[in-house]
């Protein structure tokens, strides 16, 4: 069957026999087929939907939704792949250097602690400056690696997990390639919506992702009163597990409201590609100890641990102040708060409270990605962020100057039509 649906034999959608049935076509137990479907289930290709039956999945699990871009021809500017602006990036020659030469007389060796400790103090006191519970330091590949190790702790295939909807495009892939199942949770301007994921948490979801601010790919942030609401729904749910997703820190001027605490299991990830590089593949998490306990050890067990040069490196810009996170903020605030207007000045819904991107409803985005291709921009489709939200598409601002707000408004207002609201209810 997974071979089937590799050829395309077997098409998205398409039902599958009954297990019974299967077994006496194929003249097996029952229970062989059974532990097929079972597999397949495990390995994301088929889900079972109650007395519908089996079917292959609507997206194979191996499909990356990143794959939905629009490649940018020459003389089209690309708005589409959520990059930050290198000039706002700090330049690595001078901390690279400074920690191969300290490395040149102490190599790091086998047996060695996997955090370095200044590493693991520098992120805690940025924890601790932001409210976020106490917890052990461990260093990952980026904020997908530390999200992905934190569910395979607690949660085996086929258990759902509520996610942002629209979201994280990355992470809409990661939920199924693991074999669980993505529960959508709708949001507004501040985040998930205390009703969606209560609905979510009861239909069965046993972890829940959320992002903080500077949401992608709608640019949604958590507000005091919101954060409150929250935390007021999770501490219903004890046993779920939260992790929350800060990849925004040091681009975004908005204070941070971080729910954990609120459930017995939760991890606070922090990635630092945003600020200063998405090559450096660093992410700090925090977590519960049990949560840390059997991540750290996991992780002892694959890659060992994360390059203590890269640690270094990042203690290096930090104690340097190589980033200054107003001025890069205000920066990312200047470009996505005037699109926003001037999009609203021609009657054009924009959603964009943090963050560098900005989503604008529509009700065809096909069409509405390929009018703005042909105007000369390449933004991102909607399908790569949506499990069952509508229409939408995705403006990165950090490529834009000043000059550009109006032209691109103006195609933009004559690509995208009459929309639905982005009814995150």
């Amino acid at each position: 069957m997974e071979q089937a649906v590799g050829s395309g034999e077997l098409v998205p959608g398409q039902v599958l026999p009954p297990m019974r049935e299967l077994a006496g076509q194929l003249e097996v137990n029952p229970n062989t087929v059974a532990a097929a479907y079972r597999t397949l289930r495990e390995r994301g290709v088929i889900e079972t939907a109650g007395r519908r039956g089996s079917r292959v999945r609507p997206r194979p699990a191996s499909t990356e939704r990143g794959s939905l871009r629009v490649e940018a021809p020459p003389g089209v500017r690309d708005l589409g792949e959520g990059n930050p602006d290198p000039a706002l990036l700090p330049a690595l020659g001078e901390a690279f250097a400074a920690v191969a030469a300290a490395y040149d007389q102490a190599p790091g060796m086998y047996g060695q602690a996997s955090v370095d400790p200044e590493f693991a103090a520098f992120a805690r006191s940025m924890f601790d400056a932001d409210g976020v519970p106490a917890g052990p330091v461990i260093a990952t590949s980026g904020s997908l690696d530390a999200i992905e190790r934190v569910l395979i702790a607690h949660l085996r295939p086929g258990d759902a997990v509520a996610v942002e909807d629209p979201g994280w495009g990355s992470l809409l892939d990661l939920v199924p390639a693991l074999g669980m199942r993505p529960v959508p949770v709708s949001l507004d301007d501040g985040g998930p919506l205390p009703d969606a994921l209560e609905a979510a948490l009861k239909a069965g979801a046993r972890a829940v992702v959320v992002t903080g601010r500077a949401q992608n790919p709608t640019g949604a942030a958590i507000g005091a009163a919101r954060a409150a609401e929250l935390r007021a729904v999770l501490a219903g749910h004890r046993g779920v597990l939260l992790i929350e997703d800060d990849h925004g820190h040091a681009i975004v001027d908005l204070p941070l409201h971080p729910l954990a605490g609120a459930t017995d299991r939760w991890a606070f990830v922090r990635s630092v590609a945003k600020a200063y590089g998405p090559d450096l593949r660093v992410a700090v998490l925090t977590a519960d100890a049990v949560t840390a306990d059997r991540v750290s050890g996991r992780q002892r067990l694959g890659p060992g641990w994360v390059s203590r040069l890269l640690q270094r490196v990042m203690v290096h810009l930090w104690s340097s102040h190589a980033v200054d996170p107003l001025a890069v903020a205000r920066s990312y605030a200047h470009r996505r708060d005037a699109l926003v207007r001037a999009l609203a000045a021609r009657g054009v819904e924009a959603h964009g409270r943090s963050g560098m991107n900005v989503w604008v409803p529509v009700s065809d985005e096909t069409g509405a990605v390929a009018r703005l291709l042909h105007a000369g921009w390449a933004v991102a489709p909607g399908a790569r962020f949506r499990l069952s939200a509508p229409q939408g598409i995705r403006i990165t601002v950090s490529p834009l100057g000043d000059g550009d707000i109006g032209p691109l408004a103006d195609a933009v207002a004559a690509a995208a039509g009459p929309a639905k609201p982005l009814s995150y209810g």
